[in-house]
């Protein structure tokens, strides 16, 4: 079970405004995440906490195809996203690397800032501490789970691969 307080942003937040381009030297998260949101937000890096939320619009992740926007957010500590819909290439980049995502209209409608959010991914069930309100998000299918659970493909792979040599 996910719980965090919401960060919540429009439509169309692209990859740039995730993590602004001057910083692409470096792909680590430790250097990305005192930059996630820099220009959109400049205090978002001083108000998020581990196992925060990001709720958004429509489109969420747009732009470049880059992974350093989904490895910034994990970093910086927030444990998932529900958007209404997401840029196809940072949904399938967030799960690579292990953060869990979540389109769900309805709730990237009514969620606001500051409200305190559960996420159970394995039922797609996202409900609003703040409000009481229930949202049902599509759920992963197990294939999904099982990365985001190891923590991203990479480390999904290096365990199957040591199980397999052991």
């Amino acid at each position: 079970m996910i719980h965090g307080q919401v960060h919540r942003y429009g439509d169309n937040i692209d990859t740039d405004a995730i993590i602004p381009a001057r910083y692409l030297n470096v792909s680590d998260g430790p250097s990305l995440a005192p930059h996630t949101f820099e220009d959109l937000d400049a205090n978002f890096v001083k108000v998020v906490h581990p196992g925060d939320i990001v709720v958004a619009g429509s489109n969420f992740g747009c732009g470049s195809s880059r992974e350093h926007a989904p490895i910034a957010l994990k970093a910086v500590g927030i444990s998932c996203i529900i958007a209404k819909t997401f840029a196809r290439i940072f949904y399938r980049n967030s799960i690579n690397i292990g953060l869990p995502i979540l389109e769900c209209p309805a709730a990237a409608d009514e969620i606001k800032a500051g409200d305190t959010v559960e996420v159970d991914l394995a039922s797609g069930r996202i409900t609003d501490v703040t409000t009481g309100k229930q949202y049902q998000a599509v759920p992963f299918p197990p294939f999904m789970m099982q990365i985001v659970n190891a923590g991203g493909l990479i480390a999904k792979l290096r365990t199957e691969r040591e199980a397999r040599l052991a």
